[in-house]
């Protein structure tokens, strides 16, 4: 299955969703319905100390999952023929356990509240197992012309 990477952008440069980004964290989100999921396997260079992930990278990961949890919520609530190209204008993570680097990682998010028809509150999650290590919130926008990330999908 395409991940929303894949499918809308894939030629993006993003580190942490970018599928043209080498060194990138390269998730995969994938859209069931109104949730997008992703499964993701830290590396050893993703490490904070022996076994554990940085929180700069879990950080990383909830935010471009976030971002396009919102973009492809509101190419739907809007029946956009477009997925609309979203970046990050307020975001809230808490760490709440350490997060094990040794297995695959599982990033769940959806859309909790549309504002205007080019905004949306997303909250995800980071699980490790049946355990949730992270949370976040955040605001994400669609960018217009004129913003140096329009088209940056495309």
């Amino acid at each position: 299955m395409k991940s929303l990477q894949e499918t809308f952008a894939p030629h993006s440069i993003c580190f942490g969703c970018g599928p043209a980004n080498s060194k990138g964290l390269r998730i995969r989100s994938i859209a069931e319905g109104d949730l997008v999921t992703c499964e993701w396997q830290p590396e050893p260079h993703h490490q904070a100390f022996e076994g554990m992930v940085n929180g700069g990278i879990i950080g990383s990961l909830l935010d471009c999952h976030c971002n396009w949890t919102a973009a492809w919520g509101l190419k739907n609530k809007w029946s956009l023929e477009l997925i609309p190209c979203t970046v990050t204008a307020e975001y809230s993570i808490k760490l709440l356990r350490p997060t094990p680097a040794n297995q695959k990682l599982m990033l769940k998010a959806h859309v909790v509240e549309f504002v205007k028809q080019d905004r949306a509150w997303v909250e995800g999650e980071l699980w490790s197992g049946e355990k949730m290590t992270a949370k976040c919130r955040g605001l994400f926008v669609a960018v217009k012309e004129g913003h140096p990330a329009f088209h940056r999908w495309s």
